[in-house]
C-alpha cells in the first residue's frame, strides 16, 4: 500500500501530493500566471509528468511522456481501513492528445529511481561555479550607470556577487538581442567593467518578437518561414511585451540551430563571453491568447500546438544554451536559465519559481517547489529572494536571503513596481545579517560545486526530502520545512515572521547531527527545538561526513579560485567519516572533454585522516591547498603528524577545545590534488 505520492511539478503546494477527490486534479500545462495562488493544483510555468511513489518498503516512479495538457487525479481508498491490505491509491492520467507512451521505475530504492529516470531524460547540466554563487536581479537596472552603482554597492558593503541581470527594458524596445542605445550606448565598456572584477552579467532574450520589418530578427525568421503559424497558415501572431508579435518555431531544429547562431559575438553587438541568458515568458506567454498562451490549434509543422505545448520552454533554454556554447567554440559550459520546462529541460540549465510575492507562505512553499523539482531531475532550482511582486519587510527580506542562501539557484529579484531593495537599503543591522547569509553561501561553494558535479555524472538530485535518505522512517515522508544538501548537510530554514525558535527533525537512530555554527552534538531519530535569533540558519553537518569549504571570501567566486580549503571532519559516533573533494577549471567541458580534473576520497578512521585519488586517468593541478582541518566529536592527541606523497613526515599544529570537542588542525600545508594522511596519536 502506497499512501505517500510526490512529483508533477510545478505547483505551489506541499510537496507530499494530495487526494483530489472531491476537488481538481492536479494541472500540468505551462502557464504564464500572475501573482499564483497557493496551495492550489493549478497549473504554473512547468510541466514534468513524473509521479513517484513511497513506502517504508519500496520506491517507485511513473514517467508519463506527454507534452499535452495534462491532468493528474488521486485517489485513495485508505479513509477507514483498519488494515492497508485491501487499501489503495489510484492515480489517473488524462491528457488531451498523443499516445500512451508511458515508462515505469521499478527502483526500490530512491537512488535507483533518479539513476532510472536519468537514463531517459538525462541529468543535471554541470554549471559554472559562478552560477552557484549569489546573483542580483530586479525589473529592472536602469542604465550602464544603475549598474556601475550596484555593482560598486556591493563592494562598498563587502557583500560578494558574481551575476548583475538585465530585464526587458535593456532592449530597443523589447527587441531582444538588443540594446537600449540611450541607456546602454556602451554595453561592451559596462560588460569590461564587470570583467575587470570577475563578475559576470545575464541579460533576458525572450522567445516572443516584434513585429518590426526594421528589425533584423523579425526579417530573418519571417523569410527562413521559421514562426508558428496559424490554422490558416499565416505567421502566428499575439501580443507580449513588444508589442504585436512572432513566435519562432522552436521545433523545428533549424530554426532553434539559426537561433543559436544568433547568440555568435559578431551577431548579438555588445555581447561578450561574460554575458550569459535568461529566457523568460516562454511557455509560451501570450498577453491576448487564451489562458495567457498560444491558441492550441496554432501549427508547428504537421503538429497542433496542443500536442506540443508544454515542450515549448524546453526547446527555447536548449537552442539558447546552445548557441552559448557554439560562440565559446563547444569550450565554456554555459547558464541559461528558463521559466518554462519540462521532462529533461535540467540538461540545459537552471528555473525558477517564477513571479512570486513577498510574503512569508510564499518563502514556505519554496523549499516544497524546489524539492518537488529536484525529485524529477531539475536540481537546479530558485526561488525569487525577497518575492517578486510587493514590498517584503526587513525582516521577511532577512530570512528569504537566509533560505536562498542554502537553495540551489540563488537570486534576488523584484518587480519593476516594487520599491529597490538592494542589500544595503534596510539600515547597517540588515545589511550585516545579509552579508553574513551571502557569506554562507560562498563558504560552501565547493560543497554545492561537488553536489552538482555529482548530479550531473548520476542523476541524485542536490537538494532532497529527508525520506530519499532515511526511506524507512515514516516520520520524514510528510517533512517539507526543512531538507538535505546531498547527504550530509541538513537545513532547516526559519520561514515564520516573529519566530523564537523552530522544530527540527534529526533523523537517524544511532546517528548524530553537528550544528554547523556551534558544533553542538545532537542525536539523531529526534525532534530538536532549536530557539532563534534574526541571524540564526539553523544547519546541521552529519555524524560520519567531511564537508570542503574555503573560509576567505572574495568579491565574487572566480576570485577565490585558487583559494586554500578547510575540511570539515564531522565524526560518527563509531570516530569515521568520509567524504568528497571535487576541483577543476571551474567553468569550460575540459572535465568531460580532456579529462581535466581532481576527484578525491576524504576518509577518517583509526585516527587517521587521509586523501586518495578517485579518478586516476584524470590530469589536472590546482593552486590550492588545505589550510585547515576542524574534526568535530574527537579527543584531545598527543601529538599530529603530516605523512605526504613520498612519505615525508612532519608535525602538524594543533588546538583541542575540550568543551566543543572539537580539535583544529593548523597550516598542515598540503596541495588539495595530493595524495596526503594526518596521523593522530
Amino acid at each position: 500500500m502506497v499512501e505517500h505520492l510526490y512529483g508533477i511539478p510545478e505547483h505551489a503546494d506541499t510537496l507530499k501530493l494530495k487526494n483530489t477527490d472531491g476537488s481538481d486534479p492536479y494541472r500540468l500545462y505551462n502557464l504564464d500566471v500572475f501573482q499564483y495562488e497557493l496551495h492550489n493544483p493549478m497549473a504554473l510555468y512547468g510541466s514534468v509528468p513524473v509521479l513517484i511513489s513511497h513506502c517504508t518498503e519500496r520506491t517507485m516512479g511513473i514517467f508519463w511522456l506527454n507534452a499535452a495538457e495534462t491532468w493528474v487525479d488521486i485517489s485513495s481508498n485508505t479513509a477507514g481501513k483498519d488494515s492497508s491490505e485491501d487499501a489503495q491509491t489510484d492515480v489517473r492520467w488524462i491528457s488531451e492528445s498523443g499516445i500512451i507512451d508511458v515508462f515505469i521505475m521499478l527502483g526500490p530504492k530512491p537512488t535507483d529511481v533518479f539513476t532510472q529516470y536519468a537514463s531517459l531524460t538525462g541529468t543535471q547540466s554541470f554549471p559554472p561555479l559562478s552560477a552557484l554563487a549569489y546573483h542580483q536581479c530586479r525589473w529592472n537596472y536602469n542604465d550602464q550607470e544603475d549598474v556601475k552603482a550596484v555593482d560598486q554597492g556591493f563592494d562598498e558593503h563587502d557583500i560578494p556577487y558574481d551575476f548583475i541581470w538585465l530585464d526587458i527594458e535593456h532592449t530597443d524596445g523589447k527587441r531582444y538581442f538588443t540594446w537600449d542605445s540611450s541607456k546602454f550606448p556602451q554595453p561592451k565598456d559596462m560588460l569590461q567593467g564587470l570583467m575587470d572584477k570577475r563578475r559576470k552579467l545575464v541579460a533576458i532574450v525572450d522567445p516572443h518578437i516584434k513585429v518590426d520589418s526594421g528589425y533584423k530578427i523579425h526579417n530573418e525568421i519571417r523569410s527562413k518561414n521559421f514562426y508558428v503559424k496559424n490554422k490558416d497558415g499565416g505567421d502566428y501572431e499575439g501580443w507580449c511585451w513588444p508589442g504585436n508579435s512572432g513566435y519562432p518555431d522552436f521545433t523545428n531544429p533549424e530554426m532553434r540551430a539559426w537561433w543559436s547562431s544568433m547568440f555568435a559575438y559578431d551577431q548579438y553587438e555588445g555581447s561578450m563571453e561574460n554575458q550569459y541568458i535568461w529566457n523568460d515568458m516562454n511557455e509560451p506567454s501570450v498577453f491576448n491568447g487564451p489562458e495567457v498562451t498560444m491558441h492550441k490549434d496554432a501549427l508547428h509543422g504537421v503538429w497542433e500546438h496542443r500536442d506540443v505545448h508544454n515542450l515549448y520552454g524546453l526547446y527555447v533554454q536548449k537552442a539558447t544554451a546552445d548557441g552559448l556554447i557554439q560562440r565559446s567554440g563547444g569550450v565554456e559550459r554555459p547558464f541559461v536559465l528558463t521559466r518554462a520546462f519540462f521532462a529533461g529541460s535540467q540538461r540545459y540549465g537552471a528555473v525558477w519559481t517564477g513571479d512570486n510575492a513577498a510574503e512569508w507562505g510564499h518563502l514556505k512553499i519554496s523549499i516544497p517547489m524546489c524539492l518537488s523539482l529536484g525529485l524529477v531531475g531539475i536540481s537546479f532550482c530558485g526561488a525569487d529572494v525577497g518575492g517578486f511582486f510587493k514590498h517584503p519587510s526587513a525582516e521577511l527580506l532577512v530570512r528569504w536571503y537566509q533560505a536562498g542562501a542554502y537553495q540551489p539557484f540563488f537570486r534576488a529579484h523584484a518587480h519593476l513596481d516594487t520599491p529597490r531593495r538592494e542589500p544595503w537599503l534596510f539600515g547597517p543591522e540588515i545589511t550585516a545579517l545579509i552579508r553574513e547569509a551571502v557569506r554562507q553561501r560562498y563558504a560552501l561553494l565547493p560543497n554545492w560545486y561537488q553536489l552538482f558535479y555529482n548530479a550531473h555524472r548520476t542523476g541524485q538530485p542536490v537538494m532532497r526530502p529527508l525520506w530519499v535518505e532515511y526511506p524507512e522512517d515514516v516520520t520524514t515522508f510528510s517533512i517539507e520545512d526543512e531538507y538535505l544538501l546531498g547527504k550530509d548537510l541538513l537545513v532547516h530554514p526559519v520561514t515564520d515572521e516573529g519566530s523564537m525558535g523552530v522544530t527540527a527533525y534529526l533523523p537517524g537512530k544511532g546517528e548524530v547531527w553537528y550544528d554547523v555554527h556551534t558544533f553542538q552534538k545532537h542525536d539523531g531519530s529526534q525532534s530538536l527545538f532549536i530557539p532563534v535569533t534574526m541571524s540564526s540558519i539553523p544547519v546541521f553537518q552529519r555524524g560520519g561526513s567531511i564537508i570542503c569549504r574555503k573560509e576567505r571570501i572574495r568579491r565574487s567566486s572566480s576570485c577565490m579560485e585558487n583559494d586554500p580549503y578547510t575540511l570539515y571532519v564531522a565524526l560518527s559516533l563509531q570516530g569515521f567519516a568520509d567524504g568528497e573533494l571535487y576541483i577543476d577549471d571551474f567553468h569550460t567541458f575540459n572535465f568531460e572533454k580532456e579529462k581535466q580534473f581532481i576527484h578525491r576520497h576524504l576518509s577518517f578512521s583509526a585516527n587517521t585522516l587521509s586523501s586518495r585519488n578517485l579518478a586516476p586517468d584524470s590530469h589536472f593541478s590546482t593552486g590550492s591547498w588545505i589550510e585547515k582541518i576542524v574534526i568535530i566529536g574527537g579527543s584531545r592527541p598527543s601529538s599530529v603528524t603530516l605523512r605526504n606523497a613520498d612519505g615525508i613526515e612532519s608535525a602538524v599544529e594543533f588546538d583541542f577545545d575540550s568543551v566543543t570537542t572539537v580539535l583544529t588542525l593548523r597550516k598542515p600545508g598540503v596541495n588539495a590534488g595530493a595524495d596526503w594522511t594526518v596521523l593522530l596519536r
